[in-house]
């Protein structure tokens, strides 16, 4: 059958919207947009999501420069327009700096500028709740000194809603506790992991100046905490624990009012087979069930040639419990080599890891009924940039 002019012309717009939408005849839209740092040659790799299937593909021109040395860490802009990539810089000389880029429709990246914080050896960034300041965490503050001051500082960026621009004249430092390596933003608080000493160091953050007050510290009773994260009502941090390949554990922390205290409510053991537990992430599923989710950087289980996360559920309290073996026989599940990072799509139906040794993304199917994974359907390993850190998804607003 022949297609008149008008019928060519319509088909060949159909499929130009299709392409501009993402969609394939195999799968569905772009429902998201992935960006993995690499730190082998200081590149961002760049990623649609499809929503039927969770595989990913390259957006154009990926990969692209991160504008600095030894990317580590990235956040992105609550509207999706802009991301901020922080480079540590390294030990030859090349200082950190932050990387600032607009995004694409397609999820495309353009640089724009960089800019530095006031402090030096840059371990962490984010963003509070409306992307109005961007907060930047130093392991040493402007007033280290190398004999009384060894505190780390938050320098806080205010944001130009326009350009994604900091205003650089404006910015200011505060000081937090002793070599923090991680921090958190929930509402009007702030916490900092402090691996100097074992505490985390809570502020009140105001929304509308983006200053930061100091509240007293808060210890902990762990040996090796490596992440900290909100989740719901609770705090959560993991400790890799003393023992060199051990299971380690995942301490639960209730805020208090004003991010004035974080009181202890449980601390639960992680599961046997895992190791050196690196991040946590929170997951609401069907019927009012919440999880836990924590990373293993590495793992003893003979049965998974890399790395897992655990699932937990999350009961009163905090309390942790892992998914019953009747409903996750697979629990801790498997996943790529030396994972360092995870994040869950806009729609809550995949959850991806980024492998600092396999170099791969892996990604797995949610359940949200039981809060377990399921491997995607047309595989679950996707090659990305060499010695992946970490990894952000943003909503495709267009979808």
């Amino acid at each position: 059958m022949k297609l008149s002019r008008i019928g060519r012309l319509t088909l060949a717009l159909v499929v130009s919207v299709a392409m501009g939408l993402g969609m394939t005849s195999c799968g569905g839209g772009t429902v998201g947009f992935m960006w993995v740092l690499g730190t082998q040659y200081n590149q961002i790799g760049g990623f649609k999501i499809d929503d039927r299937t969770g595989s990913l593909t390259g957006t154009v021109g990926s990969p692209y420069a991160s504008g600095g040395t030894n990317p580590v860490m990235l956040t992105i802009q609550s509207g999706g327009r802009y991301l901020y990539v922080l480079n540590a810089g390294d030990s030859s000389g090349k200082t950190g700096n932050i990387s600032l880029f607009s995004v694409g429709g397609d999820g495309t990246l353009s640089y724009q500028t960089s800019f530095q914080s006031q402090g030096t050896f840059p371990v962490w960034i984010t963003t509070d709740t409306t992307s109005t300041y961007l907060y930047v965490l130093d392991q040493r503050s402007p007033a280290y000194d190398g004999l009384t001051d060894f505190n780390g500082s938050i320098t806080v960026f205010p944001l130009d809603p326009n350009t994604g621009r900091p205003v650089s004249a404006q910015a200011a430092s505060f000081e937090v506790g002793k070599s923090p390596t991680q921090m958190t933003v929930s509402a009007s608080c702030i916490y900092t992991l402090d691996s100097g000493d074992q505490t985390i160091f809570p502020s009140s953050l105001s929304t509308t100046t983006g200053q930061l007050t100091a509240n007293p510290t808060v210890a902990l009773a762990t040996t090796n905490a490596t992440s900290v994260n909100v989740g719901g009502s609770f705090v959560y941090v993991t400790d890799a624990g003393s023992t060199i390949g051990g299971p380690g554990s995942i301490v639960s922390l209730t805020p208090g009012s004003s991010c004035a205290a974080l009181a202890v409510s449980s601390t639960v053991a992680n599961l046997p087979t895992a190791s050196n537990p690196v991040q946590t992430i929170a997951y609401s599923g069907g019927g009012g069930n919440s999880y836990l989710y924590v990373l293993n950087h590495s793992t003893q289980n003979t049965n998974y040639g890399n790395s897992s996360i655990s699932a937990f559920t999350v009961g009163a309290a905090g309390v942790l419990q892992a998914v019953p073996a009747t409903v996750a026989p697979n629990n801790p599940f498997g996943v790529g080599s030396g994972p360092v990072c995870m994040a869950i799509d806009p729609t809550n139906q995949y959850l991806y890891t980024s492998d600092q040794y396999s170099s791969t993304v892996t990604g797995n199917r949610l359940s949200s009924a039981f809060g377990t994974f399921t491997p995607l359907q047309k595989g679950s390993s996707f090659a990305t940039v060499g010695t992946p850190s970490c990894l952000v998804i943003s909503k495709n607003t267009a979808y």
